[in-house]
């Protein structure tokens, strides 16, 4: 066996090594809860880590609601889910993440027809969005990814309180530990794809502490998680490098079921309320992404996030 062989034999080696050590690590949710009388709400359903929650969801017996933005990909998702669990009390609602005023019909629907909401899972996001910006003016990213999910915790808090013991599970990234240019005062325009992704995941993190402060006693409690590098198909049209790339994605990468197990434990799971307000990752517990930035920085973030949606006094009920 010549050097090349060898080498080519001991990276291989490493590969499959690495590879067995995600599979042996991968964090799954083993909670029996039964959702029977609960109804759940979980923002872009129809695809990846979003579907997968809900499907979960659907089999426990809980009322689901796909909030998703395309009728004809939700509608199809609701038959899926439908078929697999034989659960037919799974309903879609419209909601564009990247319009308040979406939001805010979603949120009246809502309030106006549903009798309680016991989960809340703010799962839609998105990434690579370039310069784009909403329809309120703000880059398109940072409104799906934090802006929108801010504001419609806020609007659905008055049912979550009457739903007690109820739950807001915010669906972030280790991402966040790439923050590094967080700025409070320039958070909200678009500086790059990457730093604003990052920035947006570092929202949902600081967005949790705060909330959790403020329903403090509610019986409502909040967690934020990092659900892994999940397979997606970003690469579906990959070329040269990007092939390699792509195939070594798909390769360690978990699957959208493997990736919505800390979603699911972190909605369903009994005995986490105290840890109100925390990160968790591969179903358990971890500690927060180191940053430099203040200790007041959630509560000043909670303060701009409110001014930029445009939340009233008469709507904040806490």
């Amino acid at each position: 066996m010549d050097w090349c062989t060898t080498i080519v034999s001991l990276i291989l080696g490493a590969l499959l090594a690495f590879k067995i050590y995600l599979r042996l690590t991968i964090g799954w949710c083993k909670s029996q809860t039964c959702l029977v009388g609960k109804t759940t709400i979980v923002t872009g359903a129809n695809t990846g880590i979003g579907f997968e929650t809900a499907l979960d969801f659907a089999k426990r017996g809980a009322r689901v609601i796909l909030a998703c933005r395309d009728q004809k990909r939700a509608d199809d998702a609701r038959k899926k889910i439908i078929r697999e669990t034989g659960n037919e009390n799974v309903v879609v609602k419209l909601v564009d993440m990247a319009s308040f005023e979406s939001v805010r019909a979603f949120a009246k629907e809502i309030n106006e027809t549903e009798d309680r909401l016991d989960v809340l899972v703010n799962n839609a996001g998105m990434l690579g969005t370039g310069d784009k910006k909403s329809s309120d003016g703000l880059p398109l990213l940072m409104q799906v990814n934090h802006f929108s999910s801010f504001l419609l915790t806020n609007l659905l808090i008055g049912l979550l309180k009457k739903s007690t013991p109820s739950r807001i599970v915010n669906v972030s990234s280790m991402a966040a530990q790439y923050a590094s240019k967080f700025d409070i005062n320039t958070f909200d325009k678009h500086i790059s794809d990457s730093t604003n992704y990052a920035n947006s995941k570092l929202c949902n993190i600081f967005f949790t502490k705060e909330l959790a402060k403020k329903l403090r006693g509610t019986g409502a409690t909040t967690y934020s998680l990092h659900p892994g590098v999940v397979q997606t198909d970003i690469f579906n049209n990959a070329r040269g490098l990007k092939t390699i790339v792509y195939f070594v994605f798909r390769l360690f990468a978990k699957t959208s079921e493997e990736g919505a197990q800390t979603t699911i434990y972190c909605s369903v799971a009994k005995g986490i309320e105290k840890f109100d307000g925390e990160h968790f990752s591969d179903c358990r517990r971890v500690e927060p992404y180191a940053t430099t930035t203040p200790s007041d920085l959630p509560q000043k973030l909670w303060q701009k996030s409110q001014q930029i949606v445009g939340l009233k006094h008469d709507e904040i009920q806490f």
